[in-house]
């Protein structure tokens, strides 16, 4: 009898214990809904199937909790868990952060990834330091000037105000003699709505993004750079949660960070044709103008290492070695 009421005992603690509690994530992001935002819903969505109920992500995107200047803080400090950048948004912390936006030093999709082969290990040091981990990072598709009217070289720029959207884009803009005026992704549609800005320099998929055939009419898809943004975690998040969980996040990140390369690719194609189908004219660069740029390219990039150093230097090395 006594062993019976034990068992019964047992049983009906059992019953009455509360499920494992779940951890519950903010996540913020800058963008609306464009690949990177399409991937990263999938990402979640991994992460929580993966994780058996165990892990929940709330997703605030298009900057509508945290501006893309403070998202990185936000995510060091725990105001909220996981967070996506624009990584050369960030180059006033560490020149770093912005090598693959230097124009025109990695451009192809085989420079673009050898580029960021020999340049992880560095960036991920420089997150560690900051109590960050790094959990992937996707390209942006190809980047290009979009203008009001046809050019055929940057000087036809010279004196426009030129959206830039971090500091190698606002230099640019200042040796085509253009007035780099900052303006984020989320803001884009108002700043040509109210001529703070007539021209700008990003990829189609931005351009599909604000609607960008309601303010100008060409796209020159110049290949340019392929910038990266990164998503990352708290770093004492990630660790206190147990392992499986833990490994579920790492999985679901590297599945991420597959799958945005592929996007990225397809969004070069879907999202110029796109631009088309609103009556958008894309013309081919005139060898002038790609000329121009490339000269500019070159004066970035040196002005890149200075401000590098010595780890700059070894880091282009290694990335001049790889296209060999």
């Amino acid at each position: 009898m006594k062993r019976l009421f034990a068992a019964a005992l047992s049983l009906g603690l059992a019953w009455a214990a509360p499920a494992a509690a779940q951890t519950r994530w903010v996540m913020a992001t800058p963008y609306a809904e464009n690949f990177h935002t399409l991937n990263i819903r999938a990402f979640i969505r991994d992460v929580e199937e993966n994780a058996g109920g165990r892990l929940s992500i709330q997703l605030h995107n298009n900057a509508s909790l945290l501006a893309m200047a403070a998202i990185k803080r936000g995510v060091q400090t725990g105001q909220v868990q996981l967070g996506e950048i624009l990584l050369s948004a960030y180059a006033n912390e560490d020149p770093f952060f912005e090598v693959d936006g230097v124009p025109f030093l990695a451009y192809t999709w085989p420079q673009a990834d050898a580029l960021a082969r020999v340049s992880d290990p560095y960036i991920r040091a420089r997150f560690e330091r900051q109590g960050l981990t790094l959990l992937y990072v996707v390209h942006w598709d190809a980047q290009g000037f979009y203008t009001r009217t046809p050019i055929t070289s940057v000087t036809e720029l010279r004196g426009t105000r030129f959206r830039a959207y971090n500091t190698v884009t606002a230099r640019m803009a200042e040796l085509m003699g253009a007035t780099p005026v900052t303006v984020q992704a989320a803001e884009v549609s108002q700043a040509f709505a109210t001529n703070v800005i007539q021209s700008m320099f990003t990829s189609a998929q931005t351009g599909n993004s604000v609607s960008i055939w309601d303010f100008t009419r060409y796209w020159y898809n110049v290949g340019g750079m392929r910038t990266r943004n990164a998503v990352f975690v708290n770093s004492r998040a990630l660790a206190a949660l147990d392992a499986p969980t833990r490994q579920a996040v790492l999985d679901a990140a590297e599945r991420a960070g597959a799958r945005g390369r592929i996007m990225a690719q397809e969004a070069e194609v879907t999202m110029a044709e796109r631009l088309r189908t609103h009556g958008m004219e894309l013309p081919q660069p005139s060898a002038q103008m790609m000329t121009e740029l490339r000269a500019i390219g070159e004066t970035q990039t040196r002005e890149w290492t200075q401000r590098a150093g010595p780890e700059g230097v070894q880091m282009l090395e290694r990335y001049r070695a790889a296209l060999q």
